[in-house]
């Protein structure tokens, strides 16, 4: 689905990921770890096509298309998701709003009644009144109200390919397991979609066994493997892969 091909990357002139490449399955599931510093939000932005992340060589193919010439919202339309870890407020553009738009520029085939079925199903699965869909996206939202709204859109609009850019950071235990049931829920519905989790934790990984972990360092992917890396790294840390 996703190939990254000696891709590098700059924000304000400074090369912060340097010549990596990876590979993501379609329908597969995969992990991202790393110091902090070590580029993994850096890598999600430019997957995505954040215009300070600076494309300096390489290229990124979706789906046997050439994306990372491509701006942000054609990359969406092919099917990429992106939850930022730090996702900023819209004030004065609702829940409800920027879902409704965002199906019907994906999915301009489906009429009202798939959008709304879809809306009750991830409404219900993340434990949230229908009055949350008349506030303005992450305005004045908590930490882990931000991370239900993100995986509403999430459960929503189904892409193909998902990057969760830290979704269980700085969340509690009840909150943990809600976003692992929601990530569980749209694997089951969506087998043939991928994630690209960034994680810190071991814990978010008690719901979702990767198919493959990438160990990212100083800007570069120092190692991959299977979920028993996750293990490797637990007792080690990362400094064994220096």
């Amino acid at each position: 689905m996703l190939s990254v091909q000696n891709l590098s990357v700059s924000v304000n002139n400074q090369e912060i990921i340097q010549n990596l490449s990876c590979f993501i399955k379609q329908g597969s599931i995969t992990v991202c770890m790393g110091p902090n510093g070590s580029g993994k939000s850096s890598l999600a932005y430019a997957l995505a096509g954040h215009p300070s992340y600076l494309i300096t060589g390489g290229q990124i193919s979706f789906s046997d298309t050439m994306i990372h010439a491509i701006t942000p919202d054609k990359r969406a339309r092919l099917g990429i998701f992106l939850s930022q870890q730090y996702p900023p407020a819209l004030p004065g553009v609702t829940i409800e709003s920027l879902l409704k738009e965002s199906f019907r520029a994906l999915y301009p085939q489906f009429d009202n009644a798939v959008f709304q079925a879809r809306l009750k199903n991830a409404l219900q699965v993340l434990q949230l009144e229908e009055l949350v869909l008349q506030r303005a996206v992450h305005d004045g939202f908590s930490g882990g109200q931000k991370k239900r709204c993100e995986l509403l859109q999430l459960l929503v609009l189904q892409p193909q390919l998902a990057i969760l850019d830290e979704i269980d950071s700085g969340l509690d235990v009840d909150s943990l397991q809600l976003i692992g049931t929601a990530l569980q829920q749209f694997k089951k519905d969506n087998p043939a979609s991928s994630l690209l989790i960034i994680t810190h934790y071991q814990k978010l990984l008690e719901y979702l066994v990767p198919d493959q972990v990438l160990v990212v360092q100083h800007g570069k992917l120092v190692k991959t493997g299977g979920p028993d890396l996750i293990e490797v790294i637990n007792k080690g840390g990362y400094e064994q892969f220096s």
